[in-house]
């Protein structure tokens, strides 16, 4: 039995989730294989290498639509540890990096700074939206 579940995020820019993984500590490597639960593994196009037993499988949606999905076994915490619940963490600090990259794509400044709840807000200056 399969202990992978996979996830549909809108994961567009592998470049913005490889630098996302990089503030991580982790690293978004090409065409091997995911860890899971006792042994198990599966071959993905791209898998987040985690420092834990187990790994994430970022694999093209089914919808072939340009985006995503993550997939991962969730067993015992160790993913969640690294990531955060469903990915949270990843998620944030990818949507850190992609709109980074589209705002320097576009002529503006990025200011990041980190709140008192651990969430990040992002100012953009100058050029035009």
């Amino acid at each position: 039995m399969s202990h992978f579940t996979t996830i549909h995020t809108q994961i567009r820019d592998l470049d913005a989730l490889a630098d996302a993984c990089a503030e991580l500590g982790v690293s978004l490597v090409p065409d091997t294989v995911c860890r899971g639960y006792a042994g198990l593994t599966r071959k993905a196009p791209h898998v987040i290498k985690l420092k834990g037993p187990y790994d994430i499988a970022v694999e093209p949606s089914k919808e072939n639509d340009g985006t995503y999905g993550l997939t991962t076994d969730w067993w015992d915490g160790h993913v969640a540890k690294e990531v955060g619940p469903h990915y949270g963490r990843l998620l944030q600090i990818y949507g850190v990096h992609k709109t980074t990259r589209e705002a320097a794509r576009r002529g503006l400044r990025v200011t990041r700074r980190v709140e008192a709840d651990d969430s990040i807000l992002l100012t953009l200056e100058g050029g035009v939206l």
